[in-house]
């Protein structure tokens, strides 16, 4: 093993390299994962880097507690009110979509690769769930704002259905190796697990939010309590046999609900520490492949890939969502982002560490069709939104530059409420306004600049206020400002 220092050394050169990709990369509108899997795979033995690592264990580990911190940081940045209206349709598409996508990608792997049933059903499985960790940082940063429920749905579901692929891939892995295992123990797994996860997952982050403002600890240990949460929620679930990325999920999602002292600065931590483990875990995917390897398994990724996105992605989209309100074009841009991330490939290191006959072709289709979901999707989310007409008009606005320190002594709310166009609040002075006793309009956020009001600053229609208030005076305030003046 190398000196540390040595390792330090290559590591930082890795993540600056990695770094200075993620802007390149966004000015040519190429998804920043990409960059951080090539820059592993040129780091590798086989690249310019000359970097010798073949430890699928520890690239699995690597992945797992990567994926847990994403999974948290992506629930605790989703806004839960959001999520009410898609819930079932979320949920049809994490398990049952998750299900139909593996049953058309594996039947193609038998009847034209030469799989065995469970073979190729195992294939399916390993690519059958979206990625977290793609679908999150695409949408978040890429310039599109998809109109209705279309991100909330897609959030949603990236988050959730890693446990029904999850559990498909162990169990069509203990069925190969053991064909006598009964059906039954393996419906039973999947229900205790995703019982065990919810149920975890629901009581941390409950617990967490009713107590989080009532410590008294130093201001800088409250990062190292929420990093512990997302720990104990991974640890605790996994170890007595839940699946942990639901219950992170969950927990960050009910934790988040609700404002809690250094509210802002937390989603800022957790944001930093997401991309973070996105780099650290597509880095070492990266190095663990061989692209001579996957080369040679190129003809049969390109065509699961495109079975995948052309065929089986689309029909679980449309039968997980016959009976939603979704139109047509939307529900066709929702299977278009139907992106594959680190997750299918950190499962198809399952396979190679239980030492199944073909694990090997099997990690290396994956990490192609992942290449090219990533390439082909994730660059063409912008122009295809457009094609279809499915982006909002609405602007994505910047995080304020303020927070309020919430504590269980100060009664208001710092919020961000938005003058709609025709709104009672638009053309008039804030004085004439007439506010709730007790509230203070801060800021005023207009043209991507904050300024700050006075008496007779005047506001106009898609100005975004940040207002402190009581709850109640909130509520009031929301009605005004979206109600439009015949």
């Amino acid at each position: 093993m190398p000196p540390i220092e040595h390792l330090l050394l290559i590591a930082a050169l890795l993540f600056m390299v990695s770094i200075g990709a993620s802007r390149i990369s966004s000015r040519l509108g190429v998804p920043a994962l990409l960059a951080f899997l090539v820059i592993g795979m040129m780091a590798g033995s086989e690249g310019i880097g000359g970097i010798a690592f073949d430890d699928a264990r520890l690239a699995q580990a690597v992945g797992v507690v990567a994926l847990a911190f994403i999974l948290f940081s992506g629930g605790l940045d989703t806004d839960f009110k959001t999520l009410r209206p898609i819930l079932a349709s979320g949920l049809a598409l994490s398990t049952l979509g998750v299900l139909i996508t593996a049953g058309v990608v594996g039947l193609f792997a038998v009847f034209a690769l030469n799989f065995s049933p469970t073979e190729g059903l195992l294939l399916g499985a390993i690519v059958s769930s979206t990625d977290a960790a793609a679908v999150f940082s695409i949408l978040r940063t890429q310039s599109v704002n998809l109109r209705g429920k279309i991100e909330p749905l897609l959030e949603l579901e990236s988050g959730s259905n890693d446990p029904m692929a999850i559990l498909l891939t162990v169990s069509l892995i203990r069925l190969i190796s053991d064909p006598t295992t009964p059906f039954i123990d393996l419906l039973l797994r999947f229900v205790q697990e995703a019982a065990l996860g919810m149920i975890i997952g629901y009581l941390i982050g409950r617990i967490a939010a009713l107590n989080i403002n009532r410590l008294r600890i130093y201001e800088g240990l409250y990062p190292v309590l929420t990093i512990t949460l997302a720990m104990l929620t991974y640890g605790l679930t996994a170890t007595i046999g839940g699946n942990g990325f639901l219950a992170v999920y969950l927990a960050g999602l009910i934790l988040g609900r609700g404002n809690f002292i250094h509210k802002r600065s937390l989603l800022r931590i957790h944001d930093a520490l997401a991309w973070l483990m996105q780099i650290m875990m597509f880095l070492t995917l990266g190095l663990l492949v061989f692209p001579s390897r996957v080369i040679a398994n190129a003809g049969a990724g390109l065509f699961i890939a495109v079975i995948l996105i052309i065929l089986a992605r689309p029909a679980s989209t449309f039968i997980t969502l016959s009976l939603s309100r979704f139109s047509v074009a939307e529900k066709l841009m929702i299977a278009w982002v139907g992106l594959r991330g680190a997750a299918p490939i950190i499962m198809a290191t399952f396979p190679l560490l239980a030492g199944i006959d073909r694990a090997d072709a099997i990690f290396n289709i994956v990490f192609f069709v992942v290449l090219l979901s990533v390439t082909v999707q994730g660059t063409t989310i912008v122009p295809m939104a457009r094609l279809l007409r499915v982006e909002s008009s609405d602007v994505k606005r910047p995080p304020s530059p303020l927070e309020l320190n919430q504590t269980t002594s100060v009664k208001s709310e710092l919020a961000e409420l938005v003058i709609a166009p025709g709104s009672a609040f638009a053309g008039r002075q804030i004085v004439d306004l007439h506010l709730p006793e007790g509230t203070l309009i801060v800021l005023i956020g207009r043209g991507g600049e904050y300024l700050v009001p006075g008496g007779s600053t005047i506001l106009e229609e898609n100005d975004t206020i940040l207002v402190l208030a009581g709850d109640s005076a909130l509520d009031h305030l929301r009605q005004r400002a979206a109600l439009k003046v015949d």
